[in-house]
């Protein structure tokens, strides 16, 4: 049974997803250890979970783009479920409109992917037809989205403290940072112990080196729970033609909706997409006429609602939205 204390430790854990239950007590106003059983309840049911995964804006190398794939009405589900075990497509939805299913792909080159495209997705049967688009440059991304469970003050007192200026190692690969963020990707609440025979570093390494990825936002945590918590909210991606001079406007009006999950810079036939999370689908009508007040110009290129989340950030969904399991993204 989902309560509202279950509602605000899933939206405490929004605003710091690693904050220790000794700091979230006082603002839920129940002990650490309610608050740990109530996770451990969560998690074990697949009703919530703390993800890990890298930003390709920061951490300077890698890029993400946006599939949309045609299926035989008789298949969607069976290609879906053969593309959930690909470890660059981070996220699957079914979906309205022209396309069949949506992915959200991580590659560290255009070459791989390409790859990827031709010689592995474009492979899997079902797969009739994909179109795709890259992402320039993600504005807002899904770790910052709320259910508004806390009010001001609660997310102030548990906000994480401010970043401490820590500086990342310039010789240091990449992959290893990855190796760090791919174990946080399972368990984002990881104990730093258990991290660091996950990756073979020592204990402080690791605390040292996640504080890094965090202070410099090249490692996102994030909090994500099912419908069982959330109600069931109508998702949909906007596609959307802006002219060049409008985009900055555009951007700031529509990055501050709290109905927005994603926005993002992208390069293709829309030139900015937006991911909106509403009660219902009159609230996105009446985002979309906000926006055709403010800036005329725009234009709705396509319009893609949500019916299923077979995939969210490597995490595998059953129908009804509970986490089953996780698969490494691997770009």
């Amino acid at each position: 049974m989902i309560d509202e204390l279950d509602l605000a430790l899933v939206d405490a854990l929004r605003v710091d997803p690693r904050a220790p239950w000794s700091r979230l007590a006082a603002p839920l106003g129940v002990d650490p250890a309610t608050l740990s059983r109530r996770w451990s309840r969560l998690t074990a049911n697949g009703d919530a979970w703390v993800t890990c995964y890298p930003s390709a804006d920061r951490i300077g190398a890698g890029l993400t783009a946006l599939v949309q794939v045609d299926c035989p009405a008789d298949r969607v589900t069976e290609v879906a479920a053969a593309v959930a075990r690909h470890p660059q497509t981070a996220s699957i939805e079914l979906v309205t409109g022209d396309a069949d299913l949506l992915l959200t792909v991580a590659a560290y080159d255009r070459a791989s992917l390409t790859a990827y495209l031709v010689d592995r997705l474009g492979a899997v049967p079902g797969v009739l037809r994909t179109r795709t688009t890259l992402v320039e440059r993600t504005l807002v991304e899904g770790s910052r989205f709320s259910n508004g469970a806390l009010d001001a003050e609660q997310r102030r007192a548990i906000a994480a403290p401010p970043p401490g200026g820590a500086k990342p190692v310039a010789d240091r690969r990449v992959e290893e940072d990855l190796a760090l963020i791919q174990a946080l990707g399972a368990d984002g609440r990881m104990p730093y112990a258990e991290l660091a025979d996950r990756t073979g570093l020592p204990a402080t390494t690791v605390r040292r080196r996640l504080a890094e990825l965090r202070d410099s936002g090249r490692a996102v945590l994030r909090c994500d729970a099912s419908p069982r918590v959330t109600g069931h909210p109508v998702g949909a991606m906007l596609w959307l033609d802006v002219p060049p001079a409008a985009l900055p406007d555009a951007v700031r009006r529509l990055s501050a909706l709290p109905q927005t999950r994603m926005c993002a810079v992208t390069v293709g036939p829309a030139n900015l997409v937006l991911y909106l999370i509403a009660p219902q689908l009159p609230d996105l009508r009446r985002i979309e006429q906000d926006l055709a007040h403010h800036h005329p110009a725009v234009r709705v290129h396509d319009r893609h609602v949500t019916l299923r989340t077979p995939k969210l950030v490597g995490h595998l969904l059953t129908p009804d939205g509970r986490r089953t399991g996780y698969v490494p993204i691997q770009p």
